[in-house]
């Protein structure tokens, strides 16, 4: 076979494959069959070539016809582009029309809130003889401004200006001091586990603490836990009746983040009363009459309790209201035997008012004379 003949049947053959690969899906397989006959006219005398030839494009053919997927032209990539840009702008349009319409419906809500709050809380449906009442609108804004403001002041302040009742009287008895307590981490230590929820664990000394406080003591426990929580708790503590009084979280003072313990709200003499807990913002208002113990942090050796009886059984914590501060640890490892440590401190407090009273008396005398 000569290369003249063999020359124009590759340049067909060529072309054919390049119109194969670049047509459409539709009309692959009728492009790839006028390839082959064209093929197959053009190698009538050479049977070896033509033959592979044609077999070369039928089984181009084939696979095109196995997988019609076909490669995309080279000009469909920036229009895919635009289609994925245009699906990009209608999902952030479509995010922000949903958006507008939330914060729409917020506002018609919150307004209509509003509306029915101040017509709840502020209008007046009758009179005091039973008469409707027809109450304006700025008359109904100030009633509900006033009940809101009330309910704030509700939980600020303390329930009562009288928390306890009057001190009792002849023939009965009346302890001459009174005595609060703090319950959490001052006689019971909460725990949470996974198994067992919300336990509190009972401090060593409770008992003996109320049996030797009684006599000298008006025991209340006073609490920033809620009456709900607080009252099954003290009476698992004190079965024997020993606490006169008990009071919770809405007889505090709420103060810059913490309940604040009001000794003036407890109808006794201040003079007379003194707090105990681990926290000293608890007595912020009146810090004099706070004796703050360390947190206790559930261990079962623990003997603060027992320091703490034997300290206030003994009156030393006249102490508190003379040096205005008090550390119950150190008193427990600097104590021997009966009161000593008073002893030591009164000594020293006697020795002060003696040098000042010599310095005054000499004071006195000398402006006596200057004026005589």
């Amino acid at each position: 076979m000569s290369a003249v003949s063999v020359y124009p049947m590759c340049v067909r053959a060529s072309r054919g494959l390049l119109r194969l690969r670049q047509g459409a899906r539709g009309s692959t397989a009728p492009a790839a069959l006028d390839v082959v006959r064209a093929l197959s006219a053009d190698t009538s005398s050479s049977s070896a070539t033509g033959g592979l030839a044609q077999a070369i494009l039928q089984e181009r053919l084939q696979q095109q016809q196995k997988s019609p997927g076909q490669l995309p032209p080279e000009g469909d990539d920036s229009g895919d582009k635009k289609n994925e840009q245009g699906e990009d702008k209608k999902q952030k349009e479509n995010t922000a029309y949903a958006k507008k319409m939330v914060l729409r419906l917020a506002g018609i809500m919150g307004l209509g809130s509003t509306v029915g709050i101040v017509y709840i809380f502020g209008s007046s449906s009758v009179d005091e003889q039973g008469n409707k009442v027809n109450v304006p609108v700025i008359q109904q804004l100030r009633r509900a401004f006033k009940y809101f403001k009330d309910y704030r002041q509700m939980i600020i302040e303390p329930t009562s200006p009288k928390l306890l009742p009057d001190p009792l009287r002849e023939p009965y008895y009346q302890p001459p001091y009174t005595l609060v307590l703090e319950l959490t981490d001052v006689l019971l230590h909460p725990e949470w586990s996974l198994a067992t929820g919300w336990r509190f664990k009972k401090r060593p000394g409770i008992d003996y603490l109320f049996q030797q406080l009684t006599p000298l003591y008006e025991i209340v426990i006073f609490t920033s836990e809620t009456g709900m929580t607080a009252y099954p708790l003290i009476d698992s503590i004190d079965p024997q009746g020993f606490v006169m009084y008990r009071l919770f979280r809405d007889a505090t003072r709420y103060m810059e983040g913490h309940h604040v313990k009001d000794v003036s709200c407890l109808n006794r003499d201040s003079s007379k009363v003194i707090v105990v807990d681990c926290k000293r913002e608890a007595f912020g208002l009146q810090p004099f009459n706070g004796l703050a113990l360390r947190k206790w942090d559930g261990n079962s050796e623990d003997r603060t309790l027992y320091d703490l009886a034997a300290f206030l059984k003994s009156n030393c914590w006249i102490i508190v209201h003379l040096y205005k501060s008090f550390d119950l640890y150190s008193y427990s490892h600097q104590r021997s035997g009966g009161c000593a440590f008073k002893e030591q401190r009164l000594s020293e407090l006697a020795q002060q008012k003696k040098q000042g009273f010599s310095l005054g008396t000499i004071a006195g005398r000398f402006w006596s004379r200057k004026q005589q």
